[in-house]
């Protein structure tokens, strides 16, 4: 009798160490998304032909040299301009962008030009009141060239210094995608 209590405290003392011992469902962190298409639709806010700054990689990076088109944009003038990402290694191709919008508190794009007459500003916000990027508007002045780049940065601190105004400097978080594009100012 003796034997039967020790063989059964035994046995749930070593059933209660393997219960309490189980680790919890493991945390599968967002996979970074796939981005192999990115267009940036500019319509002039005065009306007249959009358009659109492309770039489509869609062997993704280390493949063969992703297709870059930019663009001439006239000058002293407004554009509302559209992203719209997508994800074509798959059939049908995914919308990125509805991704973004969906966690949109966890998404910023930056636009950086190196031509000083050029301002990108954010047309759209978050929940929070912060930029998203999705929709912004490029206001040119005078004739030049230079180059746009449109930087998507994945859970950055929008309440940083001078992020919210558009400067990565602070804006920490990992980049999903970022695109140069030739702009010509005319």
């Amino acid at each position: 009798m003796k034997n039967n209590l020790l063989l059964i405290a035994s046995v749930l003392t070593i059933s209660l160490l393997f219960t309490s011992c189980e680790k919890d469902d493991p945390i599968i962190p967002d996979e970074p998304e796939l981005i192999t298409t990115l267009n940036y639709m500019l319509s002039p806010a005065n009306g007249g032909d959009m358009i659109t700054l492309s770039f489509q990689d869609l062997d993704g990076d280390g493949g063969e040299d992703p297709i870059v088109t930019g663009g001439t944009l006239a000058a002293n003038t407004s554009y509302v301009g559209r992203l719209e990402l997508l994800n074509e290694a798959e059939s049908p191709a995914e919308s990125i962008t509805e991704e973004i919008q969906e966690e949109e508190e966890e998404h910023q794009f930056f636009f950086q030009s190196s031509i000083s007459d050029l301002s990108v500003s954010y047309n759209d916000e978050d929940s929070n009141d912060k930029p998203v990027g999705l929709s912004s508007i490029i206001t040119t002045g005078a004739a030049a060239s230079g180059t746009l780049t449109i930087i998507l940065r994945h859970e950055p601190n929008k309440s940083a210094t001078n992020v919210a105004d558009g400067d990565i400097t602070n804006a920490g978080g990992e980049t999903d995608i970022e695109v140069t594009f030739s702009i010509d100012v005319q």
